[in-house]
């Protein structure tokens, strides 16, 4: 007997959630397992595909509300349910610390049950060696744990009420700024061009092939392609872009910080966006859009990058990146200038291969070479994928 897990992963998806296991819920077999499981179910949310769907702030939000509302229609209904989280490494996927994910789900849906999918190099980072394996296990359980409790569960729905028009405001205008960029005229084509998407299809690196079918546009590309080859360009947008727009259309640094400092999923929302800016470069990002042809979609990618980094600063009260995580600050510097060495190698075969290369044995060596650097950024910068 196997038990089928729902998956919900874009927007859409998971606003209607509930509708859909209320629908469910009236089928005769799924009765019928209910009955002889213990009226256990298990329900699956997608992170990947919710952000490459309305950009990494409005997935924010629309997952937390649906594990709320899940939660809720559980309870309602007598059933013991498991959130299972589609997390990847990268930050543009759910990624980032494990056990400040979890303290900020929301009230009640996690009572002491914990799911989700660990991938590509996050399975070595957290149990290469047994002593980091179980100090990940040990944080990871502390916080399902706590996120459990009646006295967290009434601080952080506290919080939610209190800020949610704030974050709502941030969203709103975050999915403006991301749908405005990715529904542009011919944006396939220009992501396609800046980045090494062609490319990294011959790496044998993936369990799926980077395109659900055999069109070109971005709805049919798999969302791990999707922000790995966005972290090639050192740009890394998946992971933070509309969040400038978002916090310059609330405007008032005080009522921003108020939300960070409160509430849990602001506050990793903010911090994951910061380590995702901290691993871009700038200059190389800018170097890689040029490639695209399309000033105009440069231009508004920077212009975002700037604003991002301007606004985050501010609500984090900083001069600078990671300036409160001094360890991982240092770890990110120390690294830096060699994933930079790797991403101009990178950029060197890209232009050559863009420009064309007659000779087919040079062609060759300047795809290997391509797909060598490839692997090295991406182990350099460790979250992606």
């Amino acid at each position: 007997m196997l038990d089928v897990v729902p998956l919900f992963e874009t927007q859409d998806d998971l606003q209607r959630c509930v509708a859909v296991l209320e629908e469910a819920l009236q089928l005769p077999p799924v009765q019928a397992r209910l009955a002889a499981n213990g009226r256990r179910l298990e329900v699956m949310l997608g992170y990947s595909d919710s952000a490459k769907d309305v950009g990494p702030v409005s997935a924010t939000l629309a997952l937390y509300d649906a594990q709320g509302a899940l939660a809720a229609w559980a309870k309602r209904h007598g059933i013991t349910l498991t959130l299972f989280h589609g997390r990847g490494g990268a930050l543009g996927r759910g990624g980032g610390p494990a056990n400040r994910a979890v303290l900020s789900q929301a009230p009640g849906s996690v009572d002491g049950r914990f799911k989700v999918t660990e991938q590509g190099e996050v399975i070595f980072a957290r149990y290469g060696h047994p002593v980091i394996a179980h100090r990940h296990l040990d944080q990871v359980a502390a916080a399902v744990v706590l996120a459990s409790t009646p006295a967290v569960e009434e601080l952080v729905a506290a919080a939610a009420t209190k800020h949610r028009a704030t974050f709502e405001q941030v969203s709103d205008a975050a999915r403006t700024a991301y749908r405005e960029l990715v529904d542009a005229d011919r944006f396939a084509e220009f992501f396609a061009a800046v980045s090494p998407l062609a490319e990294i299809g011959s790496l044998r690196i993936g369990s799926r092939p980077s395109r659900r079918t055999a069109g070109g546009g971005l709805s049919d590309l798999r969302a791990i392609p999707w922000v790995f080859a966005w972290s090639q360009t050192r740009a890394t947008l998946p992971g933070w872009y509309g969040l400038g727009s978002g916090l310059e259309a609330v405007g008032d640094v005080s009522v921003l910080q108020a939300a960070y400092a409160q509430w849990p999923l602001f506050t990793t929302m903010l911090d994951n966006v910061e380590m995702s800016l901290a691993k871009a470069d700038r200059d190389i990002a800018e170097r890689h859009l040029a490639l695209g042809g399309r000033p105009d979609l440069a231009e508004t990618i920077l212009a975002e990058f700037d604003r991002t980094t301007w606004w985050l600063l501010r609500v984090l009260a900083q001069e600078k990146l990671l300036e409160k995580h001094s360890v991982l600050g240092r770890a990110v510097e120390l690294r830096n200038p060699y994933v930079d060495a790797l991403s101009h190698l990178q950029l060197r075969a890209l232009e050559a291969l863009r420009a064309g290369i007659a000779d087919d044995d040079e062609r060759e060596r300047t795809q290997r070479l391509l797909l060598l650097a490839v692997n090295g950024v991406a182990a350099g910068l460790q979250n992606t994928g």
